[in-house]
């Protein structure tokens, strides 16, 4: 038996108006019997936290990222948060992160009294860009994080260059690339340590979760502290803590995730490669750019539509169509939690360009060849609806 399973839409706004059940969904989990019966074999265990599950997701989602250490939590957003507190950051320290991101990328460096600052990103990739993060340094920072737009790796060697100049750590947001490689090497394991999220929207899922990677014993010990509690022994608390654990049903469920993990990236690479013959003939659009010393993992599926079309209508054109179409992201540094006196802390004149013209399509590993086509067909005539 095979579930696969849509994911709802989790947010609706001007740009992603609500419609009915669309009839290709943006995202579907790939699961099956194999992880119903690793999560039935956990509730007769008689563990459901803090057990070897725990255990053998962090082993086995460290091997496959050639990482020394992993360590669980319940979500990406606390991952990010006690690796900041690991790392020993806090009020008076500065974060720089981009805008074009999931809020939490931010707003988690603002949970531990840290402030985040926004750089640009390139125009192709969407990634941080080291010369606008350089533009950023000051006295203040501690740290650097690169997100992996959709699934593609930043230029993590530049960003690395940069931080040391500056004596700031480097923290990969992978949050959307489990099994991406930069120049040969995995994603996970190129900077000080890196955060990986399990939502129902990634490659691969637990339902909710994070995973923090990272070389470093130091950091994964005190990460392991700040999830429960601080807890060195059965109430002896050395640290103050958080109760920031994974359950081992949703550790169940990884192990098993993990295992797929390399069938649905050749599921969507190859997908990758049909969209990209179909969309070469559809005018108005253009296709993700993907450097060649890294491999895409196609968590999004990211396309710019041509100056003088409003995105927006497309957007809604497609939603009308059942094509469940998306803008990934809104800017953070736009979002109300963020805005001084109105207005937003930085000016980011390339993130506020690619938030016009950004439109993610569906592109989850159940994708049919006939659905591939049904996509780009929607697409096109909602382009030349738009005046494409």
């Amino acid at each position: 038996m095979t579930v696969t399973s849509t994911t709802p839409s989790t947010a609706t706004g001007p740009s992603t108006p609500a419609r009915g059940e669309p009839r290709i969904r943006l995202a579907r989990y790939d699961a099956g019997e194999e992880e119903v019966e690793a999560i039935r074999s956990v509730i007769t265990s008689g563990f459901l936290t803090n057990g070897p599950k725990t255990a053998e997701f962090e082993r086995v989602f460290a091997q496959r990222h050639q990482v020394d250490h992993a360590v669980a939590f319940a979500n990406g957003t606390v991952a990010l948060q006690a690796l900041y507190l690991a790392a020993g950051i806090g009020p008076g320290d500065e974060v720089i992160v981009p805008s074009m991101t999931f809020i939490s990328t931010a707003t988690s460096v603002l949970h531990v009294g840290a402030t985040p600052v926004f750089a640009d990103v390139d125009a192709e990739t969407y990634n941080l860009s080291p010369a606008a993060v350089e533009a950023c340094v000051t006295s203040r920072t501690k740290a650097i994080v690169p997100v992996h737009y959709g699934g593609q790796p930043a230029d993590m060697d530049e960003l690395r260059m940069v931080a040391a100049s500056c004596g700031a750590l480097v923290f990969e947001d992978a949050a959307e690339a489990h099994g991406a490689s930069y120049r040969g090497r995995p994603v996970g394991g190129l900077g000080d340590a890196a955060m990986f999220s399990f939502t129902p929207t990634k490659n691969i899922t637990t339902g909710e979760g994070g995973m923090i990677t990272t070389g470093s014993a130091e950091l994964a010990a005190t990460m392991r502290l700040l999830r429960s509690h601080g807890q060195t022994a059965l109430y002896e608390h050395a640290i103050l803590g958080y109760n920031w654990r994974i359950t081992e049903l949703q550790a169940a469920m990884g192990v098993v995730q993990v295992g797929r993990l390399d069938a649905i990236l050749a599921r969507k690479r190859a997908n990758a490669e049909r969209m990209e013959v179909l969309l070469a003939a559809v005018p108005g659009i253009s296709r993700p750019v993907v450097r060649a010393d890294r491999e895409h993992v196609y968590m999004l599926y990211t396309c710019l539509v041509d100056d003088g079309i409003e995105r927006d209508a497309v957007l809604g054109a497609m939603l009308d169509r059942g094509v469940e179409a998306r803008l990934y992201f809104p800017p953070a540094h736009r979002q109300p939690v963020f805005l001084v006196d109105g207005r937003p802390p930085a000016e980011l004149p390339v993130t506020d360009d690619l938030a016009r013209r950004m439109l993610s399509v569906p592109f989850h590993s159940l994708l049919s060849n006939t659905e591939l086509v049904d996509i780009v067909d929607t697409l096109r005539e909602a382009l030349a609806a738009a005046g494409a």
